[in-house]
């Protein structure tokens, strides 16, 4: 397929909107539409009475049509919010120039005005932008000159597409592009679905949270002394690292890397730490009033595809209810009559990683169930009688070793995630390189062709330019992540098209919603349609899916978060969970 299989015209579209009410959260509101017919030029131009009259697009969006936006899963929201089915086939310039850019470093980013500069094709001023985006904004009334002043804005949108669709045509995988166009339309389903909140327990945490923080600091600091008023204080929290004997990362400077992850990381080896981590992430990086929640009560925010280099989901973190700390996904509840279930593809990154370097000791130990236990049976460190309960310590150092290796990190960083001396950390890592010796030669064939050849690629075409990025690391997981982000991508577009009403994509899992009597069978398709998307990636091989139901009155939370979440939820008066 390409550019002339679409006889009944090439339809570049943009338009132009606003947050229902003025809140974020909210649906859009149209306010105009350009569409222009692609070579011809002809232009129509839609001002908003004129859409709300329409029950449909008004032009072709059949099977042998084209719909080009930049940045598409906005124009479908669009779609969504005035009624109209979505067109068959979408091409989304932002997807392909971030796909055919990424992994160079970009003088004016990705955006439109980036994508015009970087291909040297002409293009309004940023300022000018800027201003018409804020006239756009104010949700009207707007004069007859401002009308006509927006719509000419937004007829110069669709003339840059024109432009870039004339420039990148030839540089298009068009199948893979189309398939990355429906993954646009699922994300709008997504994204006007949203997640449902528990509304009153958000009011309650935002009239009274800057009194919550300091009875948070004098609870959970109480067993740690590290706070000074609301401040962190390096000095003491290495004091008690001394006191219990924890070894922590250090920056090349000698100081203790104080990054988020890794108190994340060191809150996984060492339980004592996941108090303070979550205290300390809440103060410092949660901003309740920032939650974008309609007037529906549903949290809806731009779930930012492609923007990732490994090609993953990037929204924001403030906006996004799973950006913030994990113990607030406890405002995540169902709706009266309904039920939400996560479900999450288990091990994903270790059955990606068996899947396409075809090593069949680690196939094999992805299919037993327990990938973790079965390495340390392969590699002769526990019987072949062992089970999670009788050897749960040599089970638990396996596994710190196989997310190791999947996250590139190194004997020292192992040794301080299992509290062992370095040399057990080498001696697991050698390990790993001996029993699954075919997956370490197509790792280190990845980093070959990543730093000869300057590109990597994952299975439906995303791909990234190599030659600035020369990390071993990132250059071994950028094939698990990238793949797992084309996974996911798989998932929601059959998902989507298949009904099922999707809240959120998370890194490797979804968030579906259904009435309460129609659950369990929303949770078999999703089953079954995940693991066809792994089976569609993976080139057959079927990795399995892990299951957590919510049904109402309860809500959802993140076990790692519960400990906070009563604590919050008690010192509001509010009940908390068992």
């Amino acid at each position: 397929m390409h550019a002339a299989s679409f006889t009944d015209g090439i339809y570049l579209v943009d338009f132009e909107f606003h947050p229902a009410g003025g809140r974020e959260g909210n649906p859009p509101v149209p306010v105009c539409m350009v569409v222009r017919a692609w070579p011809s030029g002809r232009t129509q131009r839609h001002w908003q009475a004129d859409l709300q009259q329409m029950a449909a697009a008004p032009f072709p969006t059949g099977d042998k049509a084209l719909c080009v936006a930049y940045y598409a899963s906005a124009e479908m929201d669009c779609f969504h919010a005035l009624g109209w089915p979505h067109p068959v086939h979408v091409l989304d310039l932002f997807t392909e120039f971030r796909c055919l850019t990424n992994g160079l470093r970009l003088a004016h980013g990705s955006g439109l005005l980036g994508a015009l500069l970087h291909y040297g094709l002409p293009s309004i001023a940023g300022e000018q932008k800027d201003a018409m985006r804020d006239l756009v904004l104010t949700g009207g009334p707007w004069s007859e000159a401002d009308q006509l002043a927006i719509l000419d804005y937004c007829e110069t949108d669709v003339v840059a597409l024109a432009h870039l669709l004339t420039t990148l045509q030839h540089q298009i995988d068009w199948p893979r592009a189309l398939l990355r166009g429906r993954y646009m339309k699922a994300v709008s389903c997504i994204q006007t679905n949203g997640i449902p909140i528990d509304t009153a327990a958000l009011a309650l945490l935002q009239a009274q949270w800057s009194a919550i923080q300091d009875q948070l600091i004098a609870d959970v600091d109480s067993d740690y002394g590290i706070y000074e008023g609301r401040t962190f204080k390096a000095n003491r929290w290495e004091a008690y690292l001394v006191a219990q004997q924890i070894a922590w990362p250090r920056l090349d400077s000698g100081g203790l890397d104080m990054c988020d992850a890794t108190f994340r990381e060191m809150a996984r080896a060492h339980l004592q730490v996941a108090p303070i981590r979550e205290l300390r992430s809440a103060l410092s990086e949660m901003r309740l009033a920032n939650l974008h929640v309609g007037d529906d009560g549903r949290n809806r925010c731009l779930l930012s595809p492609f923007r990732s280099r490994t090609g993953r989901n990037q929204p924001s973190n403030s906006k996004f209810i799973f950006g913030p700390s994990v113990w607030l996904r406890g405002l995540i509840k169902p709706k009266p009559g309904w039920g939400l279930a996560y479900v999450d593809w288990s091990q994903q990154e270790f059955g990606i990683a068996a899947a396409l370097s075809g090593d069949p000791a680690m196939m094999a130990a992805y299919r037993s169930g327990d990938p973790y236990l079965a390495f340390a049976i392969q590699a002769g460190a526990v019987p072949a009688t062992a089970t999670k309960k009788t050897h749960e310590a040599e089970r638990e150092q396996f596994k710190a070793c196989v997310l190791a290796v999947q996250y590139g990190m190194g004997e020292a960083s192992l040794a301080l995630r299992i509290n062992q001396p370095v040399a057990r950390a080498r001696q697991l890592l050698e390990l790993h390189r001996r029993t699954y010796r075919r997956f370490w030669e197509w790792s280190d064939s990845a980093v070959d062709e990543a730093v000869l050849g300057g590109r990597l690629w994952a299975g439906f075409g995303w791909q990234i330019h190599t030659r600035d990025e020369l990390n071993d690391r990132s250059l071994r997981n950028f094939p698990m992540q990238a793949n797992g982000a084309e996974m996911l991508r798989i998932a929601s577009i059959l998902l989507t098209e298949a009904g099922i009403r999707v809240c959120a994509p998370v890194h490797d899992a979804l968030l579906i919603e259904a009435p309460l009597d129609e659950l369990d069978a929303a949770i078999t398709t999703t089953k079954a349609l995940m693991q066809e998307a792994s089976r569609i990636v993976l080139d057959g091989f079927a990795l399995g899916s892990d299951v957590k139901e919510v049904r109402y009155p309860d809500r959802y939370m993140d076990k790692r978060g519960v400990v906070m979440w009563n604590k919050v939820m008690h010192l509001l008066g509010q009940p908390t969970l068992a």
